[in-house]
Parts: structure tokens; C-alpha cells; sequence
């Protein structure tokens, strides 16, 4: 993955930042050195980032596509409520292996629900609502996470989506890979899409950060919300 942002830059801002737990260190540090594939993790910075935005918005249950070895679904684990959840898809069980060993080191592992498995075929069994939603998997399948996802989300929640910007290829014309188009497509339909807000974070390799719209059509999230607050 190429730097879009200066090393020296994304340092001080890591410096400058909350900083990751010991546990989250080590995990870091296992996968740097021994799964290929080890830039896939979202590292210290993006992994406050992913902090802030879950205490911002109070969240109590989170979901994750794309686990890979359990950083990200740590970061958030860590930043919610002792009865909170982060439900977490992934379909390699080698990554998962790994992940599994640093959440039982972790008091805060037990929060973490891991889903085996297509992720898309794990969403459609879900009941919303979310007040996170973190995307980052196949990127083929993008803008179908996406569209699931505000299915899921709760009305004063956000959808976070990793890799938005892939290495600065989103910016070619013809794309040179069906992966670029699909983040492209994604892209595009977020920013035209008269339910929400959203905006381009450049941190990393960019997470776009979207929002619902007051009143902007809740869907299933918020027919959940509203039988469960009918419930005596």
C-alpha cells in the first residue's frame, strides 16, 4: 500500500493521538511479523480514529465487515460500554486463529462476536440496529455492504468504510482494475445518495464517513428501534 500521507506527518499525528492499548501493540506487532498481507491492518492512527468515532456517537453495538486479525474490532471493543457488542465478519480462519488468541488476552475480548463466513450472507441474518458499521472487505462487494448497511444503521449512527481512496488509483480513468471501479462506483453512489451526508477522510488509505439525514428513510434499523421501544 503506497503512503499518501508522509511518514514523518502520519507519525506526529500518531504521536499526537490517543495511543493504542498494550494489547492492541502486540497484535500489531504479531501481524506485522508474521501474516502476509500485514498492510491490511488499519495500524495505531486509524485505529483511534475508529475509537473516536464509536465514543462520539455512544455506541453500544458495532459491526464489522472484514476482521482479518482482530485490530480494528479491538479498537472498538475498547471503546464501548461493558455491555456493548462488536459483531465481526470474516471468512479466513487462519486470521481469525490469530484474533481469537489476542481477544482472550484482552478484558475487553469478551464484547467480540466472531461471525465465520460470507459477509454478506452474515448481514442479511442480522438485526439492526448498529451505531457503527465498519466496512472494510472484498472490495467488489462494496457498494452491496453499503447498501445493507443503512438497512442496519441506526438512526444516529455512522458507516465508516476503509480504503476509499486504494493507493490514489480511484482518481484514474478507465480504471485499471474491477476493484478500483467497484470502489469508484461505491464512492459515487455515497456522495449522490439524498439519504445521507457524508465525507472523505484522508487518513490512511481514506475511510469515508457516512451519516443519515434527518428523516432520511430509517429502514429496518429504526422499524427494530421502534419495536423494541413498543415492548412493554
Amino acid at each position: 500500500m503506497k503512503k499518501l500521507v508522509p511518514p514523518d506527518i502520519e507519525a506526529y499525528a500518531q504521536a499526537h493521538s490517543m495511543p493504542e492499548s498494550e494489547v492492541c501493540q502486540a497484535l500489531r506487532e504479531e501481524t506485522q511479523r508474521t501474516m502476509e498481507y500485514a498492510q491490511m491492518l488499519v495500524g495505531p492512527l486509524e485505529g483511534a480514529f475508529l475509537k473516536m468515532m464509536a465514543q462520539l456517537v455512544g455506541a453500544k453495538r458495532v459491526l464489522e465487515i472484514g476482521m482479518f486479525t482482530g485490530y480494528s474490532a479491538l479498537c472498538f471493543a475498547e471503546a464501548i460500554s461493558d455491555d456493548g457488542v462488536v459483531v465481526t465478519c470474516e471468512v479466513d480462519e487462519e486470521s481469525a486463529a490469530v484474533a481469537r488468541r489476542f481477544f482472550a488476552q484482552s478484558l475487553h475480548g469478551k464484547k467480540i462476536s466472531i461471525r465465520i463466513g460470507p459477509a454478506l450472507d452474515t448481514m442479511r441474518g442480522l438485526t439492526g440496529p448498529f451505531d457503527v458499521i465498519f466496512i472494510d472487505a472484498d472490495k467488489v462487494n462494496y457498494l452491496n455492504y453499503y447498501q445493507r448497511a443503512l438497512d442496519l444503521l441506526s438512526p444516529h449512527g455512522v458507516i465508516l468504510i476503509d480504503n476509499v481512496l486504494w493507493d490514489g488509483d480511484v482518481m484514474k480513468q478507465p480504471p485499471p482494475d474491477e476493484k478500483t471501479a467497484a470502489i469508484q462506483e461505491l464512492n459515487r453512489t455515497v456522495a449522490a445518495d439524498p439519504r445521507v451526508t457524508s465525507v472523505l477522510v484522508t487518513i490512511r488509505d481514506g475511510v469515508l464517513v457516512v451519516r443519515r439525514k434527518p428523516g432520511g428513510g430509517l429502514g429496518e434499523a429504526k422499524s427494530q428501534e421502534k419495536a423494541s421501544s413498543a415492548r412493554p
